[in-house]
């Protein structure tokens, strides 16, 4: 596969992770409740430090992501070390999925009664889906791999 489409996905990866943890710095000081409280108070929040233990699974998967776009980048897709890539990328995604689910359970259980929680739970609902999306493909990607592998393996002997 020529270099510069990879170059660019990379870059996109980095992008992306580049604007979760803006987004992960500066929303907790954005928050309603944040208002009056000093820096330690905000980053120390229970709520914030589940998001930021949360969020490793998510950095976790892009830095696999962008190796393998390594592995295909330099010609090496067909090999073992693609598949459990991949199936690093399929567990980052079930644990987020699922500690998302946690949070939102969580916060629908032990929300403030003046406070509305349908909108954090909008989001959970959307996040964990993407989860379970990208799991999914995840593990169909991986498993169509492993069966490649295993046929280029299978031919090489047989030669």
């Amino acid at each position: 596969m020529k270099r510069i489409p990879i170059v660019f996905l990379q870059a996109v990866i980095v992008l992306i992770g580049t604007i979760a943890l803006v987004i992960l710095l500066w929303l907790p000081l954005t928050e309603g409740r944040a208002a009056n409280l000093d820096l330690f108070s905000i980053y120390f929040d229970p709520l914030i430090l589940y998001a930021y233990a949360a969020s490793v699974a998510f950095f976790v998967a892009l830095y696999k992501a962008f190796k393998l776009l390594g592995y295909i980048g330099h010609n090496k897709v067909f090999s073992p070390s693609s598949v459990k890539t991949l199936k690093g990328i399929k567990y980052c995604a079930i644990v987020l999925g699922a500690l998302i689910v946690l949070a939102g359970l969580y916060i629908r259980l032990f929300h403030n009664k003046d406070d509305d929680p349908a909108g954090f739970l909008a989001i959970c609902i959307v996040t964990t889906f993407v989860s379970i999306v990208v799991a999914t493909a995840a593990a169909i990607f991986e498993k169509l791999l492993q069966n490649a592998i295993d046929m280029k393996s299978e031919n090489d002997l047989t030669i």
